[in-house]
Protein backbone atom coordinates (compact mmCIF):
# COMPACT_ATOMS: atom_id res chain seq x y z
CA UNK A 1 0.00 0.00 0.00
CA UNK A 2 1.42 3.60 -0.68
CA UNK A 3 0.75 6.41 1.05
CA UNK A 4 0.46 10.01 -0.69
CA UNK A 5 3.25 12.03 0.13
CA UNK A 6 3.13 15.09 1.81
CA UNK A 7 5.05 17.22 -0.14
CA UNK A 8 2.85 16.41 -3.73
CA UNK A 9 0.50 19.06 -4.29
CA UNK A 10 -2.78 19.23 -6.82
CA UNK A 11 -2.40 20.90 -9.97
CA UNK A 12 -5.15 23.10 -9.47
CA UNK A 13 -3.56 24.39 -6.13
CA UNK A 14 -0.69 25.27 -8.23
CA UNK A 15 -2.40 27.07 -11.05
CA UNK A 16 -4.56 28.76 -8.39
CA UNK A 17 -1.71 29.81 -6.78
CA UNK A 18 -0.62 31.57 -9.74
CA UNK A 19 -3.63 32.99 -11.36
CA UNK A 20 -5.05 34.15 -8.00
CA UNK A 21 -2.83 36.85 -7.73
CA UNK A 22 -3.34 38.29 -11.00
CA UNK A 23 -7.24 38.17 -10.81
CA UNK A 24 -6.25 40.45 -7.19
CA UNK A 25 -4.65 42.64 -9.07
CA UNK A 26 -6.74 43.40 -11.92
CA UNK A 27 -10.04 42.19 -11.10
CA UNK A 28 -9.95 42.17 -6.92
CA UNK A 29 -11.15 38.96 -7.12
CA UNK A 30 -9.87 35.07 -6.59
CA UNK A 31 -10.61 31.79 -8.32
CA UNK A 32 -12.51 30.40 -5.52
CA UNK A 33 -15.21 32.76 -6.09
CA UNK A 34 -15.23 32.14 -9.70
CA UNK A 35 -15.22 28.48 -8.90
CA UNK A 36 -18.24 28.39 -6.74
CA UNK A 37 -20.06 31.32 -8.23
CA UNK A 38 -22.92 28.81 -9.84
CA UNK A 39 -23.60 27.82 -5.90
CA UNK A 40 -23.16 31.50 -4.82
CA UNK A 41 -25.55 32.42 -7.44
CA UNK A 42 -27.88 30.16 -7.08
CA UNK A 43 -29.89 27.78 -9.97
CA UNK A 44 -31.85 30.97 -11.37
CA UNK A 45 -28.97 33.28 -12.23
CA UNK A 46 -26.12 30.65 -12.08
CA UNK A 47 -25.87 30.42 -16.52
CA UNK A 48 -26.83 33.64 -17.27
CA UNK A 49 -24.25 35.43 -14.87
CA UNK A 50 -20.36 35.79 -14.36
CA UNK A 51 -18.39 37.81 -11.53
CA UNK A 52 -15.66 40.69 -13.39
CA UNK A 53 -14.65 42.42 -10.83
CA UNK A 54 -14.47 43.77 -7.38
CA UNK A 55 -13.89 47.69 -6.86
CA UNK A 56 -12.69 47.26 -3.42
CA UNK A 57 -13.06 51.20 -1.67
CA UNK A 58 -10.17 52.54 -0.06
CA UNK A 59 -10.07 52.17 3.81
CA UNK A 60 -11.28 55.30 5.81
CA UNK A 61 -8.62 57.74 7.47
CA UNK A 62 -8.77 55.52 10.86
CA UNK A 63 -7.34 52.58 8.33
CA UNK A 64 -10.85 50.81 8.69
CA UNK A 65 -12.11 48.62 5.81
CA UNK A 66 -15.01 49.44 3.76
CA UNK A 67 -17.08 46.94 1.54
CA UNK A 68 -16.73 46.91 -2.16
CA UNK A 69 -18.64 46.79 -5.23
CA UNK A 70 -19.15 43.82 -7.48
CA UNK A 71 -19.40 44.01 -10.91
CA UNK A 72 -21.52 41.16 -12.47
CA UNK A 73 -22.26 40.49 -16.29
CA UNK A 74 -25.51 39.52 -16.94
CA UNK A 75 -27.37 38.15 -19.80
CA UNK A 76 -30.37 40.66 -20.76
CA UNK A 77 -33.81 40.52 -19.55
CA UNK A 78 -32.08 38.29 -16.91
CA UNK A 79 -31.00 41.61 -15.30
CA UNK A 80 -33.99 42.99 -14.05
CA UNK A 81 -34.19 39.95 -11.98
CA UNK A 82 -31.05 40.14 -10.99
CA UNK A 83 -31.85 43.78 -9.72
CA UNK A 84 -34.56 42.66 -7.64
CA UNK A 85 -32.88 39.68 -5.78
CA UNK A 86 -29.42 41.59 -5.60
CA UNK A 87 -30.26 42.08 -1.76
CA UNK A 88 -30.03 38.23 -0.99
CA UNK A 89 -27.11 38.01 -3.95
CA UNK A 90 -25.26 40.30 -1.92
CA UNK A 91 -25.55 37.88 1.70
CA UNK A 92 -24.58 34.80 -0.18
CA UNK A 93 -21.35 37.01 -1.33
CA UNK A 94 -20.90 37.62 1.47
CA UNK A 95 -21.08 34.81 3.67
CA UNK A 96 -18.67 33.10 0.80
CA UNK A 97 -16.06 35.51 2.11
CA UNK A 98 -17.00 35.03 5.60
CA UNK A 99 -17.40 38.75 6.35
CA UNK A 100 -19.24 41.81 4.63
CA UNK A 101 -16.97 42.05 1.46
CA UNK A 102 -19.67 43.55 -0.78
CA UNK A 103 -21.98 46.55 0.06
CA UNK A 104 -23.63 46.90 -3.82
CA UNK A 105 -23.65 44.98 -7.14
CA UNK A 106 -23.16 46.78 -10.44
CA UNK A 107 -24.83 44.95 -13.24
CA UNK A 108 -23.71 44.87 -16.48
CA UNK A 109 -25.72 43.81 -19.68
CA UNK A 110 -23.60 41.70 -21.85
CA UNK A 111 -23.59 38.32 -23.17
CA UNK A 112 -22.04 35.75 -21.08
CA UNK A 113 -19.72 32.97 -22.74
CA UNK A 114 -20.39 29.59 -21.57
CA UNK A 115 -18.70 26.52 -22.77
CA UNK A 116 -20.50 25.24 -25.85
CA UNK A 117 -22.90 22.97 -25.14
CA UNK A 118 -22.14 19.23 -27.26
CA UNK A 119 -25.18 18.37 -28.96
CA UNK A 120 -25.76 14.85 -27.63
CA UNK A 121 -26.88 13.37 -31.26
CA UNK A 122 -24.00 12.26 -32.93
CA UNK A 123 -23.60 12.58 -36.43
CA UNK A 124 -25.29 9.86 -38.64
CA UNK A 125 -22.73 7.05 -40.05
CA UNK A 126 -21.97 6.81 -43.63
CA UNK A 127 -20.17 4.71 -45.81
CA UNK A 128 -18.73 1.51 -44.51
CA UNK A 129 -19.27 2.21 -40.58
CA UNK A 130 -23.22 2.31 -41.47
CA UNK A 131 -23.07 -0.68 -43.22
CA UNK A 132 -21.29 -2.25 -40.65
CA UNK A 133 -23.80 -1.31 -37.76
CA UNK A 134 -26.30 -2.23 -40.24
CA UNK A 135 -25.47 -5.68 -40.20
CA UNK A 136 -24.96 -5.80 -36.35
CA UNK A 137 -28.59 -4.75 -35.92
CA UNK A 138 -30.13 -7.43 -37.86
CA UNK A 139 -32.33 -9.72 -36.07
CA UNK A 140 -33.46 -7.16 -33.39
CA UNK A 141 -37.40 -6.85 -33.42
CA UNK A 142 -38.26 -4.29 -30.92
CA UNK A 143 -38.55 -0.99 -32.45
CA UNK A 144 -37.28 1.26 -28.97
CA UNK A 145 -34.67 -1.76 -28.38
CA UNK A 146 -33.60 -0.92 -31.90
CA UNK A 147 -33.49 2.69 -32.25
CA UNK A 148 -31.73 2.58 -28.33
CA UNK A 149 -28.82 0.22 -30.11
CA UNK A 150 -28.78 2.48 -33.33
CA UNK A 151 -27.62 5.65 -31.25
CA UNK A 152 -24.83 3.66 -29.05
CA UNK A 153 -23.80 1.49 -32.46
CA UNK A 154 -23.38 5.76 -33.94
CA UNK A 155 -21.54 6.69 -31.13
CA UNK A 156 -19.09 4.44 -30.33
CA UNK A 157 -18.74 4.11 -34.92
CA UNK A 158 -18.37 7.46 -34.98
CA UNK A 159 -15.50 8.33 -32.42
CA UNK A 160 -13.41 5.55 -33.94
CA UNK A 161 -13.23 8.20 -37.32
Amino acid sequence: MSYPRKDVKQISELANGLIDPVLARRAGINTALLGSWDEIAGEDFADCTRPEKIAWARGNDDGSFRPGVLTIACEGARALFLTHAQGELIQRINSFFGFSAVHQIRIVQKPVSQAAKRSRTPQPLKGEAAKRLEGMMEGIEGDKLRDAIQRLGTAVLGKRR
